[in-house]
């Protein structure tokens, strides 16, 4: 669905100039391969070049045309008075030429319509009427749009596009970033959903402002997207930029936005999306594995005794060949879309988590990753989470309650990452705050221990209503070896450092310490996983319908009681 980092790049039409001979407006020129392009095949594949499949500009109404329902669409505020606050020279002269030119009032469109049936409000900025800077017009627009889907409580879709701010309007310019985010904070607090997605450029007093404040940003592939230009970050510090900077794929990889999403699945994402907010999620059908029958597979596997040890467990927990959180994700949700990033610092390969979809009832999935081989482990980071992965995750969780989605938790991790970078971003602090927002989340919280479950790293994810464990999966206050460096000053006594440290779901939940052990086959596998994903999904409608009928604050006040046992 996403696109691979640093594939395409934005085509933009050439200068007057540059242009071949041709007749006008029958032809593009693409700045990227330098071929003309018939201009109905531009239109035709979404504007990209069918050469390369460089990215050109879209213009609002088109844009608009390409995602929402037919016939759907009802313009607001097209008309408005020209603005001039502070007496420029000609600038009223300039707005009417753009006018005229992009046969346009300002440089953005809003409106209202419905996508996939969904009543939404959007906005589009245009890039072609002054690069879509925004003045108080497009401030005014942007604003009065949030406002109605406040009042009519709609979600809203912003398309942004913008070289930053109006200089001819000057401070007043400015203003407009702090007019449309004061707006932005009275939809959030109305429990509304904001889509923002970035497209090339959105710059300056626009990122700066409402672009960046999305409860889920996306952007197009290559956008440029940064707050000062990159000339001007080159001449202050008077050294060439890196290869990439400022584009969608490097706010990805530092954790500014979810997701990168290429243009021809923009449609069916928002959608996805919008229903997962709203009550139109239908319920789907358990479709059965059509692969071989549990009993063949089973044939398929390697024989492993019976446990017959805690440390038998131990091994078990950490074969290379167990299912991951990711095998899970992809059996019990229909749909799944990731979110990236802690909006800080980073995004944490060993956390994942996102939007789903459990028959028909949409959920928030944060997932602790290891990887299948040493190239995945490298960038799972052998699923032990940095603090930017815990603030990621605690983002998500954030989002469900705001959203009123349930939440599932998948633990497997060694433990917290402990390292030099770690302790400098605040490791302890990163755990600390995700026990503390945690405890009082108003929506259901089901964790589910599928391998190792080490210490505060994995209790950053199972502070739950309730907590159910693989049942060879292992949950310790560190790991076997640790335990008996510290206790016994010797790391090769860590077999009998398991059987006194009570780490199996047996034990536990003998214990209290866990609510429920789910059965499954010895060694479990992906190929193995049918009757251990139809025993989790029976039990997770049980725990559902369990929740369905309490309230918010029992919910958050029976959660606080089962720790307070402890």
């Amino acid at each position: 669905m996403f696109r691979n980092m640093f594939k395409k790049t934005y085509a933009k039409i050439e200068p007057e100039s540059e242009k071949i001979d041709i007749p006008k407006g029958l032809w593009k020129k693409c700045r990227i391969c330098k071929e003309p392009i018939f201009a109905e095949d531009v239109k035709a594949n979404l504007y990209t070049c069918p050469k390369c499949g460089g990215y050109f500009r879209v213009h609002a109404y088109r844009r608009i045309e390409m995602l929402v329902d037919d016939g759907s669409f009802i313009e607001w505020n097209k008309t408005m008075p020209i603005s001039n606050p502070l007496d420029f020279p000609d600038y009223e002269i300039k707005l009417e030429e753009e006018r005229q030119k992009c046969k346009l009032n300002e440089a953005v469109v809003t409106g209202e319509a419905t996508i996939g049936n969904v009543r939404i409000a959007i906005a589009v900025c245009d890039a072609r009427f002054m690069m879509s800077s925004m003045g108080r017009v497009v401030g005014e627009k942007i604003t009065a749009a949030i406002e109605n889907a406040t009042k009519e409580k709609m979600p809203i879709v912003i398309f942004s596009c913008s070289g930053g701010a109006r200089m001819q309007e000057g401070l007043i310019s400015l203003m407009q970033m702090a007019k449309t985010s004061a707006a932005l904070k009275r939809h959030h607090e109305a429990g509304q959903l904001f889509i923002s997605f970035l497209t090339d450029p959105t710059m300056g007093g626009v990122s700066a402002s409402f672009a960046m404040l999305g409860d889920i940003i996306l952007a197009e592939p290559k956008a440029l997207i940064g707050f000062a230009g990159p000339r001007v970050i080159a001449q202050t510090i008077g050294a060439k930029l890196p290869e990439g900077f400022q584009s969608a794929e490097f706010l990805l990889e530092h954790g500014f936005i979810d997701a990168i999403v290429e243009r021809t699945e923009q449609r069916s994402v928002l959608k996805r999306i919008l229903r997962a907010h709203t009550s139109g999620f239908k319920k789907v059908s358990r479709i059965e594995s059509k692969d071989d029958s549990v009993e063949n597979k089973k044939e398929k596997h390697q024989k492993v005794k019976e446990p017959k040890s805690a440390w038998d467990s131990v091994v078990l927990s950490r074969r290379p060949d167990r299912p991951t959180a990711k095998d899970y994700i992809d059996r019990l949700f229909s749909f799944f879309l990731e979110m990236h990033g802690d909006r800080l610092s980073g995004d944490d390969g060993a956390i994942i988590g996102g939007i789903a979809n459990y028959y028909g009832r949409p959920v928030v999935v944060v997932a602790q990753q290891k990887g299948k081989n040493l190239k995945e482990n490298k960038i799972r980071n052998f699923g032990m989470p940095n603090p930017c992965g815990y603030r990621k995750a605690l983002r998500l969780m954030k989002h469900a309650k705001k959203f009123d989605m349930p939440i599932i938790c998948i633990v497997d991790t060694p433990g917290a990452f402990c390292g030099i970078e770690a302790e400098e971003k605040g490791q302890a602090e990163a755990i600390a705050r995700a026990l503390f927002e945690m405890s009082d989340i108003t929506v259901p919280i089901l964790s589910l221990v599928i391998g190792e479950g080490g210490s505060g790293g994995a209790l950053a994810l199972a502070v739950a209503n309730e907590v159910w464990m693989m049942e060879h999966s292992i949950y310790s206050i560190l790991s076997p070896e640790g335990f008996a460096s510290i206790l016994y000053k010797d790391a090769k006594k860590s077999k009998e450092a398991a059987e006194v440290m009570k780490i199996t779901s047996k034990e536990l939940f003998a214990l209290g310490v866990i609510d429920r052990v789910i059965k499954e086959d010895i060694p479990l596998t992906v190929d193995g996983m049918d009757t251990v994903v139809e025993d989790l999904t029976s039990n997770i409608d049980d725990f559902f319908e369990k929740y369905t009928s309490k309230s918010k604050a029992e919910i958050a006040e029976d959660r606080y009681n089962r720790f307070r046992k402890f």
